[in-house]
């Protein structure tokens, strides 16, 4: 299973993901598109993470968590039409 994570600040949010680099032993952080994590999670494939940089206050919403929190912290576009 995929794990994104979305950073929240006063400037607005953005996606990211971890990259395990297996020859160097690193952790590699990349940017993505939110269209790229609404696709993996309409299809039940990711669980997301939202992260609050001013507090540090973490919440981990995967395809069972409430609709409500859903459309609260990833947006109404993330629901899935039949749950709606």
């Amino acid at each position: 299973m995929n794990r994104y994570t979305k950073f929240i600040n006063m400037m607005g949010s953005y996606y990211t993901k971890d990259y395990e680099k297996e020859k160097k032993n690193i952790t590699k952080v990349r940017e993505i598109k939110e269209e790229t994590v609404k696709k993996f999670f309409l299809q039940g494939d990711c669980e997301i993470l939202v992260v609050f940089e001013d507090t540090g206050r973490e919440i981990l919403i995967d395809d069972f968590s409430p609709v409500e929190d859903i459309k609260k912290y990833l947006g109404p576009s993330f629901v899935d039409k039949k749950r709606r």
